[in-house]
């Protein structure tokens, strides 16, 4: 028999000190330390993040309008087109449709610019009388000078005017290049999806390299059905809205629908804000009732879309609780702006659907079975191929 090795001081003065710290601080230390790394991992993540917007934006676009027009290549691929000219019909294709339809806007807002300008001179006409007339009783000399108060304002701010007039045209330039590089990344996700998902996954351990790939095309398939569905319902909410104002007769109608179209992009205030506008822009031009009907018609279409079109087309796929839909969209515009609101909550989705395919059972992950809505059809990942590059 081997003799105990005797206990050091030093080990038993440390485990006397530790019996003496209750459990619960001990768990509660463990857990705030842990914490801190995870906080401070995450902090470096949200640095490089930011300094990187202007490659990472375009990249995380580019891998929306992949979900949006994936289905359109593998159609044609599928049909014996080899994929890089598949890509490249779709995105021509894509490219002459916006093109015509941001044409179609412009002529739009050009012909119908002067009626909206008479029809605003009127409104302020009627309320230059109402002032005067109504319960208000101002007389001229007050609205001269309230007139000559907004005049002297302008002037004053003329310079913060300029600067801005500058910066937007900045603004301008880096989009035009950010839209460059939306498009170059668009090409290679189209044309080389799944080469590109295997060459990412090769620095992935091997050891769960395959649940790695089944949460990859999850998440990618949960993107894709979201972007997909978003489209149909801001497209839904377009149509009812723009109807609504052709019927009605407001100006505009045109470039206000395709408005509605891009705010429904941005979840739950999008739709709003572009709706609030229309019924702006009925109020100016058409009068109160015009207002009122176009408000009508701006609620009923919220509803539809919120109570049919959203579950229906979004439920299944994004499965988000409205509560992480709401949290997610206020720390993405306060963190990136309207950029963080639209991409803030498609990463959730993605986020959490990669979340869920991990930590599902390992038997979802066997090779040769697919856990449920992970077949995207283009970065759809076939086991990866040891020639690519």
């Amino acid at each position: 028999m081997t003799a105990d090795r005797p206990v050091s001081p030093k080990r038993e003065s440390s485990e006397e000190v530790l019996s003496a710290v209750p459990y619960g601080l001990r768990v509660a230390a463990a857990v705030a330390w842990r914490s801190l790394i995870v906080a401070g991992a995450l902090t470096v993540v949200g640095f490089v993040a930011v300094k990187l917007a202007s490659v990472l934006v375009p990249v995380a676009v580019a891998l929306l309008l992949a979900g949006l027009f994936s289905p359109a290549v593998s159609w044609l691929a599928g049909k014996k087109v080899p994929r890089g000219l598949a890509a490249a019909i779709v995105l021509v294709g894509g490219t002459v449709l916006a093109g015509g339809v941001v044409t179609f806007v412009v002529i739009s807002v050009t012909v119908g610019m002067p009626g909206l300008i008479d029809q605003v001179t009127a409104s302020l006409t009627d309320l230059h009388t109402w002032l005067r007339t109504g319960p208000l009783h101002l007389s001229q000399v007050q609205l001269d000078e309230m007139l000559g108060n907004l005049t002297a304002m302008l002037g004053r701010n003329k310079s913060a005017i300029a600067s801005g007039a500058l910066t937007t045209a900045v603004t301008v330039g880096e989009l035009l290049a950010e839209a460059l590089l939306v498009l170059f990344c668009l090409i290679f996700f189209l044309a080389q999806g799944r080469v590109i998902w295997a060459f990412v996954l090769r620095a992935v351990p091997a050891g769960v390299r395959g649940r790695v790939d089944v949460a990859g095309r999850s998440g990618f398939t949960t993107l894709a059905h979201y972007i997909r569905g978003t489209a149909a319902v801001a497209f839904v909410d377009a149509a009812g809205i723009g109807l609504g104002l052709v019927i009605v007769g407001v100006p505009l109608a045109a470039p206000l629908s395709a408005l509605v179209f891009l705010g429904a992009f941005v979840p739950v205030i999008g739709s709003v804000i572009a709706g609030a506008i229309a019924v702006l822009v009925a109020l100016v031009a058409n009068g109160v009732w015009a207002a009122v009907i176009v408000l009508a018609v701006v609620v009923g279409v919220m509803q539809l879309e919120s109570h049919v079109l959203q579950p229906l087309l979004l439920g299944r796929a994004v499965r988000l609780h409205p509560l992480a839909v709401v949290l997610a969209l206020a720390i993405g515009l306060v963190a990136a702006g309207i950029v963080g609101a639209l991409l803030a909550v498609p990463l959730l989705a993605v986020f959490s659907s990669g979340v869920r395919s991990l930590t599902a059972r390992p038997e979802n992950h066997s090779p040769g079975r697919t856990a449920p809505g992970a077949s995207a059809p283009n970065l759809e990942a076939r086991a990866p191929d040891p020639g690519a590059p």
